[in-house]
């Protein structure tokens, strides 16, 4: 049995319904050892039935027998697996790619080897070395000869160390010289043992193998052994696979550099997109934070306070507005209540004196959780016995020096009413603990300090709100109000009035950041002309790199390698859209920030982990989106045709 066997092969390309045959009914048999040259004029066959020898075209009639198996039903992937194992090719035309070095030629097959990194480059300088240039492997192929171009095609070739060697017009493009030397090459192939099947219409080509086979009109019309084939060699013994996604990464930044221009150009252009959403993602965290900071400098957004929802007829009776214990222990039982704290107020009828001055107190409160203890200017929280006041009521008694008053003995009066209904004035001397900021709450003391003040006079009082304070963040006041409203009393109405900012600043975030997504959004539409602009370029990149993916198919590449490497230059460009846009949107954070530190003393954009991340993710996931449909086409490109590309 033949080492390989073609047995009744036809092929025809149809025009239509018509159909023209180019090969009709080839029977051949070919041994390891033997150079074999297919001789005939041009459009008799030769190169078909080179394409289907070399498993690039499989949409024939008959059989190709390679070792006793057949080739005729196997599957693309098998086909990509004989290419890379058994196929070597060299072109009339060379078909190098031209952004790869000539060692990075070689190196192409070599990828689709087990042999590691090191020992791929080394047997790439090897072969360079034995067809004559090792000194070019740094040269790109356009500064090549037409002969060196050949020999780096040689080279690359045999790098997976096939068993077939198919040259395909091998010296058409050479002068006589360089013919000669490409001729020796081959003839010294066949002598390894491997099987040289050249294609040409020149005889003197033809006589230098061992067997001429004359193709005419479609057919075999002359079979002629003129010396005796060489002794069998090897067997080949590098394993191989397709193109790994590294290899293809590789290979995409080799062709993203070799355009630099053009793709830093899509880069800034895709990167636009980009930078504006995290622009407005940025500014949106500072916007928000900036209302945070300001509301939280003023009050505790985790304090609330509760009272009794009642009529104004109600309103006038202590038992119907006090909270009683009862409601305490609801309130304490809610979920996120850590503490539950009695208040008292009263509205109108307040005033203090020192000395001479006095200065009427509108609203009067115990102090609570709800004042924060930063927000008193100087001094401190009242204690039993002491009173805060606010700047305002501070500057009323003491214009010039509002802060002299701490320490100071101030006497508080309070109109009320007795048990009896009749009009009575409390009075207590009390002494400041500090002043506070004048927007800050109301001028206050402790709860035990009002009811002993009330107590002197024989009236006993209960809390008419409480204090609630809410563990965690500020997100789990809104579920305790929420669980607030939901308590109604006999009329079905509300139960309870809530006071505080937390439920406010939780909606107000979350405004914000409704107008934040809206703004990033809009700024995101960008990105669609990014995405329609990567797909453009990657169609185009297509279309110059037709022959590249038919070169690598016809080294053995499968489509889904081919499919990854419009996937890596897709990659890549939404890798480095992502990092300019970052880099430029920290920039201008740097520039922001620093005129809003000078006027606000905050922040103003403030770029966080998250937003880089989104951004990173984000235009990867477009990238990779644009680059499905160039991808996809790069993948179902024809070999045969690729390869005959202009």
């Amino acid at each position: 049995m033949a080492y390989l066997e073609l047995h009744d092969i036809k092929k025809s390309y149809y025009l239509g319904n018509e159909a023209f045959p180019v090969l009709k009914g080839l029977n051949l048999s070919f041994e390891q050892g033997e150079f074999v040259s297919i001789l005939g004029e041009s459009g008799g066959g030769k190169t078909t039935l080179m394409n289907i020898i070399g498993g690039l075209d499989s949409n024939y009639t008959g059989d190709v027998v390679l070792n006793g198996q057949s080739l005729r039903h196997d599957t693309n992937k098998q086909l990509d697996a004989y290419r890379r194992q058994t196929i070597g090719f060299i072109f009339q035309n060379f078909n190098l790619i031209s952004h790869l070095t000539v060692l990075q030629n070689v190196m192409v097959s070599l990828e689709m080897t087990t042999l590691t990194r090191k020992q791929q480059e080394d047997r790439a300088r090897e072969l360079l070395n034995q067809v004559g240039l090792a000194e070019h492997i740094k040269k790109f192929p356009n500064q090549l000869s037409g002969g060196q171009k050949q020999r780096v095609a040689i080279a690359r070739a045999l790098a997976s160390d096939p068993e077939i060697i198919i040259a395909d017009e091998p010296t058409g493009a050479l002068d006589s010289q360089n013919t000669q030397e490409i001729l020796e090459l081959l003839d010294q192939i066949a002598t390894d043992g491997k099987l040289v099947i050249t294609v040409t219409h020149s005889q003197t080509v033809a006589n230098y193998g061992t067997r001429i086979v004359r193709l005419t009109d479609g057919q075999i019309s002359e079979d002629q052994q003129i010396k005796q084939p060489y002794q069998v060699g090897n067997e080949n013994e590098l394993s191989t696979h397709t193109l790994k996604f590294t290899a293809t990464l590789k290979m995409a930044l080799e062709n993203m550099r070799y355009n630099l221009k053009r793709n830093i150009l899509i880069i800034i252009g895709a990167a636009i997109g980009i930078f504006s959403v995290i622009v407005m993602l940025g500014l949106g965290n500072g916007v928000q934070g900036y209302i945070n900071h300001e509301i939280y400098s003023q009050v505790n957004p985790n304090a609330l306070q509760i009272a009794k929802n009642v009529s104004d007829s109600e309103s006038a009776n202590p038992n119907k507005i006090s909270m009683q214990s009862k409601d305490k222990n609801r309130l304490r039982k809610i979920k996120h209540v850590k503490n539950v704290a009695d208040g008292y107020y009263v509205q109108g009828g307040s005033q203090l004196r020192l000395g001479r001055k006095t200065a009427a107190v509108s609203f009067m409160q115990t102090f609570n959780p709800t004042i924060l203890k930063k927000s008193i200017t100087k001094g401190s929280a009242p204690k039993n016995g002491q009173i805060l006041l606010t700047k305002e009521i501070a500057a009323k008694l003491n214009k010039k020096h509002p802060y002299s008053l701490i320490g100071k003995k101030i006497t508080f009066y309070q109109n009320t009413l007795n048990r009896q209904k009749r009009p009575v004035t409390l009075s207590k001397t009390l002494t400041v603990s500090g002043v506070a900021k004048a927007n800050t709450g109301s001028t206050s003391m402790t709860y035990q300090t009002m009811k002993a003040i009330y107590q002197a006079k024989k009236i006993k009082i209960q809390p008419n709100f409480v204090t609630l304070e809410v563990t965690g963040s500020v997100k789990n006041v809104k579920p305790v109000q929420n669980k607030i409203k939901t308590y109604r009393n006999s009329r079905h109405k509300q139960q309870y009035t809530i006071t505080g900012v937390g439920g406010f600043v939780d909606t107000l975030n979350t405004y914000i950041n409704l107008a934040v997504n809206v703004l990033a959004t809009i700024a995101g539409i960008s990105l669609l002309v990014s995405a329609i602009m990567i797909i453009v370029v990657l169609y185009i990149s297509v279309s110059e790199r037709t022959k590249e993916i038919g070169i690598l198919r016809a080294l053995g590449a499968s489509k889904g390698s081919i499919r990854n490497l419009f996937f890596s230059e897709a990659f890549f460009i939404g890798l480095f859209s992502s990092i300019l846009a970052i880099g430029l949107a920290e920039g201008l954070a740097a520039v922001a920030n620093h005129i809003a530190q000078s006027g606000i003393h905050y922040q103003i954009m403030q770029i966080v982990p998250g937003n880089i991340l989104f951004g990173v993710i984000v235009s990867i996931v477009i990238s990779l989106l644009a680059a499905l449909a160039p991808a996809g086409k790069a993948a179902r490109l024809d070999p045969i045709e690729s390869l005959s590309y202009e």
